[in-house]
């Protein structure tokens, strides 16, 4: 069975990091390969000072065509969204091995030195009348679980490192021709692979969540029946600039279920994350950021006489942006650490 096949390259003992891996700017360049399934993206997220929040993701191969591409998200705190979304040819893409620096048209994000001896990023994108120019400066190492790679087999995997789990933003953000300048906190990740992940995946919970002193993600990825509905579920904490906690022996529990006309799916009312001895965190939906049936970005099945077919051989794929109220206790070294606030996270689910 494929389940047998699954690897994930923790370090050790178990499902969990005893040696936490030092990450080197390698592992955030881009990884080409020739499969023809292959994909590999880099993404950035700003929350402003301001109220806003701003998306932008760098794509080599994005999932779904795989050509280079761009796409750009703007949440106003009011509620409004913006966004714009273009394809671009393999001439029109620049890439490095060494580092992070990626170019696809006009728009980059790169690596551009160190402060405090942690990275230091740029990223410049702009489509359709949306654009930012911001300067990410880590405030936590970066980070990968384990090795970085999930296997389910001897082809298709999955590989994730965070170059920036916690960074300072400023610059400037354009909506129309209007530019503000902007600060913030931010947060960069890049995953890349082979397979096609919605044959894979059945749905994953991805956040992260920031306190004074604690810096905190996690990804729940769980994969489709005929991969053994196999969990991995790794959860890193940093406290204050120092990365202490890196470990994917995880309980998770789902909340009773709430249904969402607009994404025509139900999502959990909440999650608890737990590894027992360490950490216990309860997020519980206060509200629906942003919703969205992923049907609806195939024109013919989400039509009003197909869907119903399409739903019964597929299900309904959806995507959440929440935000959730957190309670979080930390346990280190014999210290236990209670924290709240409210944060983002996202669903997606396809199936």
């Amino acid at each position: 069975m494929a389940a047998l096949q699954i690897v994930e390259a923790w370090n050790g003992p178990g499902r969990r990091d005893g040696d936490i891996t030092v990450v080197t700017p390698r592992d955030n360049a881009a990884h080409p390969s020739p499969d023809k399934q292959a994909f590999e993206h880099w993404y950035f997220d700003a929350h402003l000072d301001d109220g806003r929040i701003v998306v932008a993701m760098l794509q080599t191969r994005e999932l779904v065509h795989r050509k280079p591409g761009v796409e750009i998200h703007v949440y106003n705190s009011d509620g409004d969204r913006r966004e714009a979304a273009r394809q671009y040819t393999d001439a029109d893409l620049t890439v490095s091995t060494e580092h992070c620096d990626v170019h696809v048209g006009r728009n980059f994000a790169k690596l551009t030195g160190e402060q405090d001896g942690l990275p230091v990023y740029r990223v410049a994108v702009a489509e359709d009348g949306l654009a930012f120019d911001l300067t990410f400066t880590a405030e936590v190492p970066p980070w990968m679980p384990g090795r970085g790679q999930t296997s389910y087999n001897d082809r298709e995997f999955f590989a994730w490192v965070v170059g920036a789990p916690r960074a300072s933003v400023a610059g400037t953000v354009t909506v129309d021709g209007v530019t503000t300048e902007v600060t913030g906190r931010g947060y960069h990740d890049h995953n890349w692979g082979v397979g096609d992940m919605k044959r894979i995946i059945a749905k994953w919970y991805w956040g992260r969540l920031y306190t004074e002193d604690f810096s905190l993600v996690y990804a729940m990825v769980h994969t489709q029946k005929k991969y053994g509905s196999h969990w991995s579920q790794p959860v890193m904490i940093a406290q204050g600039r120092e990365v202490v906690f890196s470990n994917g022996e995880v309980e998770m529990t789902e909340g009773p279920t709430v249904f969402d006309a607009v994404a025509d799916r139900t999502y959990p009312s909440w999650l608890r994350i737990r590894v027992p001895g360490a950490l216990d965190l309860t997020l519980t939906v206060r509200e629906i950021v942003h919703a969205h049936n992923l049907l609806e970005d195939i024109p013919l099945a989400a039509s009003r006489l197909v869907k119903p077919i399409v739903n019964r051989l597929v299900g309904h794929p959806g995507y959440f942006r929440f935000r959730s109220d957190f309670i979080m206790t930390v346990s280190l070294d014999g210290e236990r650490y209670e924290r709240s606030g409210s944060t983002l996270h996202e669903m997606v689910a396809l199936t």
